[in-house]
């Protein structure tokens, strides 16, 4: 190939439904930006499932073709911008890529200089796309947990927890030192949320197969939720007094039927994570705790790496909702 072709995962519409191929590309099919980036990993999220399926109530990717992939950890070849140099470790989460602009699912990337922070000292560009966007959100749900005053020690409710964001809080909030509970539709996880460092399992049905209720019997001191819906109801209504929950997810369903009785009866606080648009000062912060809590990057066990060709099959297994842990793409 010539030395500005590379290849990708090209989406296009031909029809109604979406299709996607491995093609090969050129440095002039990249879309507009500051800095060219040689990806080296990307990570698959539910929202990559839903771009590349075109399932859920809208669809993520508007414009074709189009290359997906909402993260990717690379080294800058090319840059305009005085913020990274040639040879700099760079990571990209959020800011609409793979959604509005090109994203990782590619083994060359364009972005704006502002979409991208370095990574930290201590961590390889494997173990920063093992965490990618799932990583930093768990991490950034943690530190405001933690902000409103919900301490080490603590019981803490993790729903989704076998998925990406799950996972890793999880394993984050067991090394700093908080009582873990994990929640999951499937009870032969149990070993898996063990190794991680879940003290007890919770069972999902008990929480999001239920009427919802105002209030409920207080059971943990805060939360992170990453279903949404029915679940994030009820994890409000059992929330305990002065408590917070850390809302990130929608899997579960976008609408949330509960009262201002948490609010007003328990002082609970919901507490929106969103790891999109956050300042770049936040992420830095949050790329460095994530290396000093977990120095020696996430266990092998909730590590599956897959090449760019398993990604349309890895898509429609995560929308089923059949993969756990961390899906790492090596590109």
């Amino acid at each position: 190939m010539p030395s500005d072709s590379f290849k990708a995962l090209v989406l296009r519409r031909p029809f109604e439904t979406i299709e996607a191929a491995i093609e090969t590309l050129t440095d002039d099919n990249l879309p507009e930006g500051d800095v060219l980036v040689r990806v080296h990993y990307s990570d698959m999220g539910y929202k990559d499932g839903l771009a590349i399926t075109g399932a859920g109530h809208r669809q993520i990717v508007e414009s074709f073709p189009f290359v997906p992939g909402v993260d990717f950890v690379g080294i800058v070849e090319e840059s305009n911008s005085d913020s990274f140099k040639p040879g700099d470790k760079v990571i990209a989460t959020g800011w609409g890529i793979g959604e509005r602009h090109w994203g990782g699912y590619a083994e060359k990337a364009r972005v704006k200089a502002e979409w991208l922070v370095p990574v930290p000292t201590g961590m390889t560009m494997r173990q920063a796309m093992t965490h990618g966007s799932a990583g930093l959100s768990a991490m950034l749900c943690i530190n405001a947990l933690e902000r409103y005053g919900v301490a080490a020690g603590s019981d803490i409710l993790v729903t989704g927890a076998t998925g990406g964001v799950g996972s890793v809080a999880v394993m984050l909030l067991h090394r700093l030192g908080y009582r873990v509970f994990g929640a999951t539709s499937r009870a032969e996880e149990e070993p898996y949320l063990r190794a991680l460092g879940a003290d007890e399992i919770v069972l999902a049905k008990d929480i999001g197969d239920i009427p919802a209720q105002p209030l409920l019997p207080e059971r943990w001191a805060g939360a992170i939720d990453n279903v949404g819906g029915a679940t994030l109801a009820n994890v409000l209504a059992s929330t305990a007094y002065g408590g917070a929950v850390a809302a990130l997810g929608l899997v579960g369903g976008t609408n949330v039927q509960t009262t201002v009785l948490p609010f007003i009866k328990r002082g609970v606080a919901l507490l929106g994570v969103d790891s999109e648009k956050c300042p770049n000062k936040t992420r830095i912060a949050a790329w460095k705790r994530l290396a000093e809590v977990i120095p020696d990057g996430l266990p092998a066990s909730v590590i599956e790496e897959i090449g760019l060709d398993a990604l349309p099959a890895r898509a429609a297994a995560i929308i089923r909702g059949q993969i756990r842990g961390r899906t790492l793409v090596a590109v």
